[in-house]
Formats: structure tokens, C-alpha cells, sequence
């Protein structure tokens, strides 16, 4: 088992296709598409050089930015704080510079398929994530009203936990057609993957993922769904998520999003930063040895503080040193939030339907805090129960998701105290770093009341909430009941010969824009959608061998509902 409720039905059957995030939503193969030896597309030889604006320096922000200097178009990268956005790695001051922690992103899942495109090119490795119960993980600890509970598999647990798992099993068998659901991605069937969908969407784009439980009778025990709430499955509890869309749900449990996640190691910041500098074999119109590094002397430009439309519909942009540039295109990938307050925008940017999915847009809060230990005493058995010391652990306390990593049994190691988010992480933000170590220490004390975890910590420890940080205001987008229309107008705004001609040439990016939020996947996805749309801008075209998003849109394009 890989998760304390694992995600419905475990598949066996050897012969399928491993799942991708193949749809719902959107049933494109963008692995194949990044795979494919045509390549994505070129524009025509009278458009190199041309500079584009990429605005934001995060995973879909450089994606984007590498794909066009390849096509032979000039990338000019804006970046406010850090090249990786929500890819942030950072060390411990007086540690061994070996020593890291994942502030943002720090585990994916293998359906991740466009990602692991990047990752793979880049030469990084992965190695397995140690969430509940998965096989990386020596044992799991899960403590609900001061009662604790000791496993190396699911069945170490209670028989409430397998009814749970049970109930969330049936829940989604009889709510969604999940095996169904699953069994189409998994073939790329995408008439079929469509027909379910389009049905769900109709029927659940109300729901919460709460009142989808509470409509089941496999969930009619308050019990069940509380416990469910504070273990949930995957990567742990999913309270939080409840008074979200369940179609939010759907999209993760489908693609098997929740699963076998693996860890990029050295840290995941390291994908965009080697995007940066690396230096593509295939390139036109640039030189071999060309790197968005080289494109900009080594560092992107500062933060963007206004855009606005100029004579002949091209975007021009003002960075926070006052310069003032103007661009044919621009892709805009930060959060969408910021085109609300930290950039001062026209109102000519966007069509106003296009504003307001930006303004009901719902990003959920999350904390993390990590502190650097002398080794991974965690592994150590103790004697009168051979249990060891310490393990992963999931609890109603304010911690609520603890996780122990190491690179060896004698090497200094980290701790995640506590990985929280939306109500949970509001309760940390008025806390000093220190204030938060402490309260966490002693929540964690009162589940291993023979364990001094600090006499083991060798340095002061890191923390974000990521709703605090002034070019993110949240962790990451969650649809509400109700909100897939506006999220289809964010996804859908890279076909832009559908928007009046006055409205064209800004397109949008990042996970937020994606159908999968908080997944690295969605916002490499909307970055080559964003790629293709500037490409046909400029007369440019896909291989017919390899068509890309845009070209096969009317085909598979999102379902939707009535406005009226």
C-alpha cells in the first residue's frame, strides 16, 4: 500500500498504459508532443529574433521562455524574487550545503509524464518520496484524539482505518466511475474519456468534495469521514480540501496524481535553474552554446510593475527600474492574483469575462517548517517495543503532517515538523520561526514523550507560508463549487483567434491557469500552450505529424456549461 487510504482500486494488470495527466479536462498527450523528433513547431525565419515577454521566472515561466529561444524567438524573462517560483530549495545556514529543504514543491507524482520530460533532460534523478505508509517510508505513525497508532502497512492499523478506505473506495466507484474513469486514461481513450466526464462535470460542478462524501451512503458515519478528513489518503489529511470542488478531487484521484510520488534530489529548484543555463543542441536561429542565461547576461529582468496595450495591439511592459519595453507577445505566468494588485494593468488586457475568473480565483494557504538534525536518530529501534523511535506521522494537532528525510543513516538529515495548509496554516502566521519550532516540538513531544528530537537539531530552522510571501499570496489554486467555468476561460485563453483582435497577444500561464493546480505538471502544460499560441501568432506551425494543443483543440476541447 502506498497511502494510508490509498487512492480506490490497485491496478494490476501489467499490459496497460501507465497513467499520465491525461485529461480529464483536456485528453492532450503533451509527453508525446515534447517527445515527438518533428519537434513542437517553428515560426517562419522573418519572426527570429523577436523578443517576447515571459513574465515570471518559475517552472512554466522558463519552460515557456526555453521552448521559444529554441524556436529561435528571443525570451526577455521578468522575475521579481528567485528563478523557480514555487520550486524553491534552500539550505541551512552553518549546515553542510547538502542539506536542503523543499519549501514549495518537494514530491511528484510518475503521471507527471511532461515534467519528467524536463527533469529527464536535464540529468536530474528522483528517488521515492517517504509519505504515509508508502514503501520509502520505515513506518507511519497516526495519532487522532491523543491515541496513537503504529504501522508499516495499513493493515498495522485499526480496522476503522480499512472501512475508511473501503468507504472512499466505494464512495468514488459509485460517485464518479472511477475505475471506468481510469481505464479510459490509461488507454488514452479519449470519446470515452469524454462522455464520463462531460456527465460529471454537468452533475458535480456544484459539489463540494465534503458534500460528495456526505451524499454517499459508504460515507454515512460521521466517524468515517472525520477520520477520513485527518488521514485522508495519499499524502495524508484532506479536511482542508472539503469545501472545495470535488471536481478538484476528481482530476487528482484519476491520474493517480496522489501516488508513488518521488523527490528530485539535490532539490527541486535545481530544474529550472539548469533550464536556465542550458544550452539545446537543436536551436534555430541562435548560435550553438545560446542559454537564456547568455540571452539575458546571467540574470532575468527585474520585477514587472505595469503592463498596459499600446498602438497595434502590442503589450508594453515597465519593470521596477522604470524601464519601459514593448513586445508583439508576452506570457504572463506568475499568479494570477498579481495582475490584480502588484502589477498595475489596463483593463484592455483582457476581456472582462477573463477578469473575473482571474478575481474568483481560489488559492488555499500552506506552511511548511524544517529544521537540520545530526543524523536520522528516527531509525533507531526502540528496545522494549522494537518500534522505531520516531516515524512519519500524521495527527489532529497543529502539526498535522510530519516527515522524516534522510540520505544515510550517518549523515545529517531534515525534518518537515509540520506541513500544513489553508485554516491549519493560518494558525502558524503570526509565529516567529523559532515560536513555531517550539509549539511544533511540543506537539510532537506529546506523541514521543521519550524522544528529545531537540537535542538532535544542528541549526536554526527555515519556513514559508506561502499566503504570506508577496509575489504568491497562497500556495496554490482550488477551485470552489461552481468555478469550472471560470477556470475554462483561464485554460482555454491560449486559442486566442476566439477573442476580439484588440484583446490578443497576453497570454497566461502556470499551474493556476491548469486544470491540475499545485502540480508541476499543470504548469509545464499551460506553458507549451502558451508557446503554441505565441508560435501561431507569428505565423508558425506544428510538424502534421506532431500537432500540438492548439491545433487539435476543437477535437478535445473542455466541456462546457451553459452560461444562462
Amino acid at each position: 500500500m502506498t497511502s494510508t487510504v490509498p487512492n480506490a482500486v490497485q491496478h494490476t494488470d501489467a499490459a496497460a498504459e501507465p497513467i499520465t495527466m491525461f485529461g480529464p479536462d483536456f485528453p492532450y498527450a503533451y509527453d508525446d508532443f515534447l517527445a515527438h523528433p518533428a519537434g513542437i513547431g517553428q515560426v517562419p525565419a522573418t519572426a527570429h529574433g523577436t523578443e517576447v515577454a515571459v513574465i515570471g521566472g518559475g517552472l512554466s515561466g522558463i519552460v515557456a521562455a526555453y521552448e521559444l529561444m529554441k524556436m529561435g524567438l528571443k525570451p526577455v524573462v521578468y522575475e521579481a524574487d528567485q528563478i523557480g517560483g514555487r520550486l524553491r530549495t534552500v539550505g541551512f545556514d552553518g549546515c553542510d550545503p547538502g542539506l536542503t529543504a523543499e519549501m514549495g514543491a518537494m514530491r511528484f507524482p510518475p503521471s507527471s509524464t511532461a515534467l519528467q520530460h524536463y527533469i529527464d533532460l536535464v540529468g536530474l534523478e528522483t528517488k521515492p518520496f517517504p509519505n504515509p505508509l508508502s514503501p520509502a517510508t520505515p513506518s507511519t505513525v497516526v495519532d487522532l484524539k491523543g491515541e496513537s497508532h503504529y504501522a508499516r502497512t495499513i493493515d498495522d492499523l485499526p480496522q476503522v482505518y480499512r472501512d475508511v478506505m473501503d468507504a472512499w473506495n466505494r464512495c468514488l466507484e459509485e460517485g464518479a466511475d472511477f475505475s471506468d474513469m481510469n481505464r479510459a486514461m490509461r488507454e488514452r481513450d479519449v470519446p470515452r474519456i469524454r462522455e464520463i466526464w462531460a456527465r460529471l462535470v454537468e452533475k458535480l460542478d456544484n459539489q463540494t468534495f465534503y458534500g460528495f462524501l456526505c451524499d454517499s451512503d459508504a460515507f454515512k458515519s460521521f466517524r468515517h469521514r472525520e477520520i477520513f478528513g485527518q488521514v485522508g489518503f495519499g499524502t495524508g489529511g484532506w479536511d482542508t480540501d472539503f469545501p472545495n470542488s470535488i471536481l478538484e478531487i476528481l482530476r487528482v484521484v484519476y491520474t493517480e496524481a496522489d501516488d508513488h510520488h518521488r523527490g528530485i534530489v539535490g532539490g527541486s529548484q535545481q530544474l529550472p535553474l539548469r533550464l536556465w543555463d542550458r544550452e539545446p543542441q537543436k536551436i534555430v536561429h541562435w548560435p550553438l552554446g545560446t542559454s537564456l542565461s547568455s540571452l539575458h547576461d546571467g540574470e532575468p529582468r527585474p520585477a514587472v510593475i505595469r503592463m498596459n496595450r499600446t498602438a497595434g495591439n502590442r503589450i508594453t511592459v515597465t519593470d521596477a527600474t522604470g524601464d519601459i519595453r514593448t513586445y508583439p507577445a508576452a506570457i504572463f505566468t506568475g499568479q494570477s492574483w498579481l495582475l490584480l494588485s502588484k502589477v498595475d494593468c489596463d483593463d484592455t488586457l483582457f476581456p472582462i469575462d477573463h477578469w473575473t475568473a482571474m478575481e474568483r480565483t481560489h488559492y488555499m494557504e500552506s506552511s511548511k517548517l524544517f529544521v537540520p538534525v545530526d543524523r536520522p536518530f528516527w531509525l533507531d529501534k526502540d528496545e522494549s517495543t522494537g518500534r522505531d523511535t520516531m516515524s512519519m506521522t500524521l495527527t489532529d494537532r497543529m502539526t498535522r503532517g510530519t516527515y522524516l528525510l534522510d540520505d544515510g543513516p550517518d549523515r545529517p538529515a531534515v525534518i518537515c515538523l509540520s506541513y500544513t495548509w489553508c485554516d491549519d496554516s493560518l494558525k502558524w502566521l503570526p509565529l516567529s520561526p523559532a515560536e513555531r519550532m517550539d509549539v511544533m516540538l511540543k506537539s510532537l513531544g506529546e506523541i514521543y514523550p521519550d524522544v528529545d528530537i531537540r537535542k538532535h537539531v544542528i541549526g536554526n530552522p527555515v519556513t514559508v507560508s506561502w499566503e504570506n510571501e508577496p509575489y504568491f499570496m497562497g500556495a496554490f489554486k482550488a477551485n470552489l463549487p461552481g468555478h469550472y467555468r471560470y477556470q475554462r476561460r483561464l485554460f482555454t485563453h491560449f486559442m486566442q483567434d476566439r477573442l476580439p483582435a484588440d484583446r490578443r497577444g497576453l497570454f497566461l500561464a502556470g499551474d493556476d491557469i491548469s486544470w491540475t493546480a499545485g502540480w508541476a505538471e499543470g504548469a509545464v502544460q499551460t506553458a507549451l500552450n502558451a508557446v503554441w499560441g505565441v508560435m501561431h501568432q507569428f505565423g508558425g506551425a506544428t510538424d502534421p505529424t506532431n500537432p500540438g494543443p492548439g491545433d487539435v483543440f476543437d477535437d478535445i476541447a473542455p466541456v462546457e456549461l451553459p452560461e444562462d
